[in-house]
């Protein structure tokens, strides 16, 4: 190839280039004025999400099973010229679920987004598992996205318009050891999601697989914790709150509401969750090693683990480490201001 010709191949397709950014710009759509459902709206990201898209001028709902949890972030989101409402629901009672969604839309007029982001997160060993660890993820995780989405999909198909957000995980593209159920609850969410986009693209539906890495959300105070706790509970504690590998509650709901805006098919948020999807999707021979590695060397001990579960501040207080409080610092910051813990 000589160089005119180089010259412009390339020119070509930077105009092309050009021409396919300015056509995504157009195809932003302006949230202003739409409804906004968001499920496990009360605190974590998903109280992020009801900030942030109440700042894009959406009328926002949010759903918890926490009623005072719930009051306390209708207070948070209230503000002038904004439409807010709670609803106290169990997003793993499909009926409940079929009356919330009947609620939302009789006091709101219509759901044009719903944000499907409620969750639970178990941490430990497989051998410290059982089947109901599995079952109650799962139910969480995937029928509280199932749920929500089949009770709101016949409005949006009438109107041939809506967005469905479904907030999964880099768990539900690698399956990380000692999250195991909740690495198969994020599977199924994400195949749940993409199929779904898949076949309501054609009426006008735009459907968005989020899959964040670790976020500052503060969620891990409220994570549960098995086999050897404390232990269990320093690992991931550290992961939730550096600054240098997870992202910032504010940082990953600007993302998604923008993706959400789009209407893409996927946003992988951080840096470190997409090297980690696209070079376990490619080369899983390479991935595995590594992590059968940390599985066995960083992670605690699956031997002489503690019986039952612990919640996440429980735990904290028997890691008696001043490194640990130093470096965990912001991760607590986040769990006070996206009312994980009161006090």
């Amino acid at each position: 190839m000589n160089r005119k010709t180089a010259l412009i191949t390339a020119a070509g397709a930077l105009g092309g280039l050009g021409a396919f950014l300015a056509l995504r710009k157009t195809d932003e759509a302006d949230l202003a004025g739409k409804v906004v459902l968001i499920t496990g709206g009360s605190r974590g990201l998903g109280l992020q999400l009801a900030r942030e898209f109440a700042s894009q001028g959406c009328a926002v709902a949010i759903c918890a099973r926490d009623e005072r949890e719930l009051e306390r972030a209708r207070l948070d989101i209230a503000r002038p010229g904004v439409r807010t409402g709670i609803f106290q629901c169990d997003v793993t009672d499909r009926e409940a679920v079929e009356k919330m969604i009947r609620d939302v839309t009789a006091e709101f007029g219509r759901i044009d987004i719903l944000v499907n982001n409620a969750g639970v997160i178990q941490v430990g060993p497989i051998e410290a598992m059982n089947a109901q660890d599995f079952e109650e993820t799962m139910n969480v995780i995937f029928w509280g996205t199932v749920y929500p989405t089949l009770a709101v999909l016949p409005q949006m198909r009438q109107r041939r318009e809506g967005r469905i957000v479904n907030i999964t995980s880099i768990g539900g593209k690698v399956s990380i050891p000692h999250l195991v159920p909740y690495s198969c609850a994020k599977f199924a969410a994400v195949a749940f999601s993409e199929g779904l986009r898949a076949e309501m693209a054609a009426r006008g539906i735009h459907v968005t697989t989020v899959v964040p890495g670790l976020m500052r959300t503060g969620s891990h105070v409220n994570a549960e914790f098995k086999g050897r706790q404390a232990q269990e509970y320093a690992w991931f504690s550290l992961g939730a709150a550096t600054p240098l590998i997870s992202m910032s509650a504010e940082r990953a709901a600007r993302s998604i509401v923008k993706a959400t805006r789009r209407g893409d098919a996927e946003a992988i948020l951080s840096v470190p969750a997409q090297v980690l999807a696209k070079l376990h999707g490619a080369l899983p021979e390479v991935t595995m090693p590594v992590l059968e590695w940390v599985s066995r060397v960083v992670l605690p001990s699956s031997e002489a683990g503690a019986s039952g579960k612990i919640k996440g501040f429980e735990a904290e207080r028997e890691v008696n480490s001043w490194i640990h409080r130093g470096i965990t610092s912001m991760g607590r910051w986040a769990a006070r201001e996206l009312n994980e813990v009161t006090s």
